[in-house]
């Protein structure tokens, strides 16, 4: 009888060990969602590598909002919060704000503009900015044969041209606004928008540049490129939100905020998006609005 009661000890050995522990359980992974596009490129962009080893921001793939993900997750590991987290793809757009009144998203990978960010401040905390006012420039984007957008030199013309956005996006429609536009149109999808774009229904909308593209975006039936030689200076700066109801919200915010200071000082998080592109070379490019600089300097 013995050995019945030695294989009982070694089968409830086995069985304890397979139970989670209160140590495993409050490690589980963190369930993030982001939008399929952007998780496709993060995941080529890593070529197998951790998000948390990137120091060269130059290369394919690259785009502010991968450049986003990776700087957040720096950043909270450096502020010492270490748990990992489960990515939910699909189209997430303004879903993520509601989750994240809910307490049911950590935080956005997306950095969000002040704005937005403010106009939500009772369900989320704000971080520091990770890209500073007078530092974001949109590129023109619009479909590879709309001649109207190909032939634009300066500001007024511009009078001929549509373009789409969303009040909600309150730093993009506030800019588009002072434009001297034909139209702008009001859509809150921001795929339906770039459909909206690419059939040509409308002239153009303001995106991120993506120079290891060339500047050019494709999805599906989706193409659009953007112009070569102008850019549109946005009027605000860019943060992270952490929602203050989520269990790990106040734990990972201050881990947020510690590890963007850590990443400024190094100089590393203007090195991520000048790498990538992203803050521009303007040497290249003319500033469409460049009189909206005023609004900096007044500042």
């Amino acid at each position: 009888m013995a050995w019945i009661q030695t294989t009982k000890q070694i089968l409830c050995i086995v069985l304890f060990s397979l139970l989670p522990s209160v140590h495993g359980s409050s490690e589980k992974r963190v369930q993030m969602y982001i939008r399929d596009d952007v998780y496709v490129d993060y995941q080529k962009f890593l070529a197998g590598r951790s998000a948390l080893d990137i120091t060269d921001f130059s290369g394919g793939y690259i785009r502010r909002d991968v450049v986003d993900m990776i700087i957040v997750q720096q950043a909270l590991l450096l502020g010492g919060f270490k748990k990992k987290f489960h990515y939910q793809t699909g189209n997430v757009n303004f879903r993520n704000t509601s989750l994240l009144r809910q307490g049911k998203l950590l935080l956005s990978f997306d950095s969000y503009w002040l704005a937005d960010a403010e106009a939500e401040q009772s369900h989320v905390f704000i971080s520091d900015a990770v890209i500073e006012y007078g530092q974001y420039y949109g590129g023109i984007y619009y479909a590879p044969d709309n001649m109207r957008v190909q032939k634009v030199k300066q500001l007024d013309d511009l009078a001929e041209l549509t373009a789409v956005s969303t009040p909600r996006w309150r730093t993009d429609w506030q800019t588009l606004s002072l434009l001297p536009l034909k139209r702008l149109e009001v859509e809150h999808s921001w795929v339906a928008q770039a459909h909206m774009v690419s059939m040509q229904w409308v002239d153009f909308m303001l995106m991120p540049l993506m120079p290891s593209k060339g500047n050019e975006y494709k999805l599906a039936d989706i193409h659009l490129i953007a112009h070569k030689n102008l850019v549109v200076l946005l009027l605000g700066s860019r943060h992270f939100v952490v929602s203050r109801r989520h269990v790990d919200g106040e734990r990972a915010f201050k881990a947020l905020q510690i590890g963007l200071n850590i990443l400024r000082e190094k100089g590393a998080i203007r090195k991520a998006y000048t790498e990538a592109g992203f803050i521009p070379d303007l040497s290249q490019f003319k500033v469409l609005n460049a009189t909206d600089m005023k609004l900096i300097e007044s500042r």
